[in-house]
C-alpha cells in the first residue's frame, strides 16, 4: 500500500511495532531533483537515519533494522561507494556516544568480509560499546544480501547434517532462522520503503514472510516523524491474521 501525506497519524493509544524495519531509498533522486550532487542526497539521508533512530527510540520501539548497503550496492560508480563507506566512518565515529546516551544498542548484519578493516573495527567497538544498553536496538544491514544469507544458512545446515549434528528429518522453519543473521532478533511487524518503490530488494526475504509492507512516495531524506507516525498508524489498522481467519 502507498501512504499519501494525508495518511492519519499516530494516535496516543497505538502501541508502535515492535520491530520496524526500513528500506531507505531516495537519496540521488533527492540530489536529482535539486541539481546537487548524490553526496548530498546520502549525507541528508544521514539527517533522516538520525531523525528515526530518535523517534523511535523515543517511541518504544524494540527494533529498527535500517538497510544502509546492499551485497548489490558494490555494483555502483566507486566515487559512490566511497563516498557512502566515508559517511559511514563518520556516522560511526560521531554518532555512536549519542545512540549510547539514548540507550540504543547498535548491531550490524552482514558480509563483513568485504568491508575495509577500519570499518569493520569501527563497526565492533561501535556494537561493543552499546552491548549492555536495553533501549532500541538499531540493526544496520551492511553489505547484506537476504539471497546470501539464506544460502549461508543453507550450507551450515547441510555441514551439520553431514557431521551428523542434525537429523535432516528434524530440519524445518524454525531450524532455518536459527542460522540467520537474525537467529536472536524478531521477525519485522512491518517494513516501510520510501521513495514509491515497491519491492524488497533482496531485504529481510526469510524474515518478512509475514511482515505488513508499507510504501510511502517521500524519498527518505524527506523521512521524518511524521511519516513514521503514519506509517506506523496504517500498520495499526492492519488486521494481521497469519494465515488464520
Amino acid at each position: 500500500m502507498t501512504l499519501t501525506a494525508t495518511a492519519p497519524s499516530l494516535p496516543a493509544a497505538h502501541t508502535p511495532p515492535r520491530h520496524i524495519a526500513i528500506i531507505m531509498d531516495g537519496n540521488g533522486r533527492w540530489a536529482k531533483r535539486r541539481l546537487l550532487p548524490r553526496a548530498l542526497g546520502h549525507r541528508q539521508g544521514a539527517e533522516a537515519v538520525r531523525r528515526t533512530v530518535t523517534a523511535c527510540a523515543e517511541m518504544g520501539v524494540g527494533y529498527l533494522t535500517l538497510y544502509a548497503f546492499s551485497s548489490e550496492n558494490w555494483k555502483r560508480p566507486p566515487e559512490e561507494v566511497d563516498d557512502l563507506m566515508s559517511l559511514l566512518r563518520v556516522y560511526l565515529r560521531n554518532e555512536v556516544s549519542e545512540l549510547n546516551r539514548q540507550n540504543v544498542r547498535l548491531r550490524v548484519i552482514g558480509d563483513r568480509t568485504r568491508l575495509s578493516k577500519d570499518v569493520v573495527a569501527l563497526v565492533e567497538e561501535s556494537e561493543a560499546l552499546t552491548a549492555s544498553n536495553s533501549g532500541l536496538t538499531l540493526i544496520l544491514a551492511l553489505n547484506y544480501g537476504a539471497q546470501s544469507e539464506i544460502a549461508a544458512a543453507a550450507r551450515e545446515i547441510a555441514r551439520k547434517v553431514k557431521a551428523g549434528e542434525i537429523d535432516p528429518e528434524t530440519v524445518c522453519e524454525q531450524t532455518v532462522a536459527s542460522h540467520l543473521l537474525t537467529h536472536d532478533i524478531p521477525d519485522p511487524d512491518v517494513i516501510i520503503r520510501t521513495s514509491g518503490e515497491q519491492r524488497l530488494s533482496n531485504f529481510l526475504l526469510w524474515q518478512a514472510a509475514y511482515a505488513e509492507l508499507i510504501f510511502v512516495p517521500c524519498l527518505w531524506p524527506d523521512f521524518d516523524r511524521e511519516a513514521l507516525e503514519a506509517a506506523i498508524a496504517d500498520f495499526a489498522q492492519r488486521d494481521r491474521r497469519f494465515g488464520g481467519r
